[in-house]
């Protein structure tokens, strides 16, 4: 019989714990801004085939892995920073090429070149600028010329969205979650993407409808979702946190939405003297 396998943050006190965790503990196992739909998009425009070496950040319970994993790729290599989180990825992991690693994005010890696609999603949005360079360039350095790197994350609505909405929005959804939050606009996350040699192949945003009953049903199934609700009925710590972010959620979603965009690793220019 196998073993139950520990949650990501159990053992930490609810009203500290990440909101995506907190979801996690809850049975919520579609954690992605956009839902299953957008997730869909993404593997959608990245065409994994049998000859992809691919490379995932940040897995977290492993539901995008798995329908990766699916597509039968050469190789498959994810890196996660938490353990328990890593132990649950592993166990969907049957082949020779399949590996989950303990590590950060901004330094996977992974080759120059080592991937023909790298995604990540719902991990770019956590990071401070500086970091959300940082883990860009290193998908550009992981990838071959050529390659293919998809994001799936939570941003902005509006371009010209004023900068102390801006930081009001990301503020207050850092407060309600537990963790730093800075969702940016759509050409933000564009710009960083070219700032860091990429073309941009495909775009789609989505509402941010993650807790919203219809979406929940669409990602988890009707019987996913009355587990869901259930344990909301009968944990009233995670019933207040998860109601505190629906809260925060609603009230700014006018600006609030998920995006997903598929870009290409342009061939660097040398120029000699």
């Amino acid at each position: 019989m196998s073993q139950k396998l520990a949650m990501p943050n159990e053992n930490r006190k609810l009203s500290k714990t990440p909101g995506h965790w907190v979801l996690a503990q809850l049975g919520k196992k579609v954690l992605r801004p956009g839902g299953k739909e957008l997730t869909q998009k993404m593997l959608q425009g990245l065409s994994i085939t049998s000859a992809d070496r691919v490379v995932e950040f940040a897995p977290g319970m492993g539901y995008t892995a798995r329908l990766c994993l699916e597509k039968v790729p050469h190789s498959y290599t994810a890196i996660e920073q938490n353990e328990q989180a890593a132990e649950i990825v592993r166990r969907y992991l049957n082949g020779t090429n399949q590996t989950c690693k303990l590590g950060n994005a901004q330094q996977t010890g992974l080759e120059n070149g080592l991937a023909t696609v790298v995604y990540g999603e719902a991990m770019l949005t956590m990071q401070s600028d500086a970091r959300k360079n940082e883990i860009v360039a290193e998908a550009s350095r992981v990838l071959e010329t050529g390659g293919r790197y998809g994001i799936h994350e939570l941003c902005l609505t509006s371009n010209e969205l004023d900068s102390d909405i801006q930081r009001t929005i990301q503020k207050e959804v850092s407060d309600t979650i537990q963790h730093p939050a800075k969702p940016i606009t759509p050409a933000q996350w564009k710009q960083l993407m070219i700032d860091n040699g990429f073309e941009i192949e495909f775009e789609a945003v989505a509402p941010m409808h993650l807790l919203e009953p219809k979406r929940m049903i669409d990602d988890e199934g009707l019987f996913g979702f009355l587990k869901i609700a259930k344990n909301l009925l009968t944990k009233p710590e995670a019933r207040a946190r998860v109601l505190g972010m629906r809260k925060v959620f609603s009230q700014h979603k006018d600006h609030l939405a998920a995006i997903t965009l598929i870009v290409k690793k342009k061939e660097s220019k040398i120029w000699w003297n």
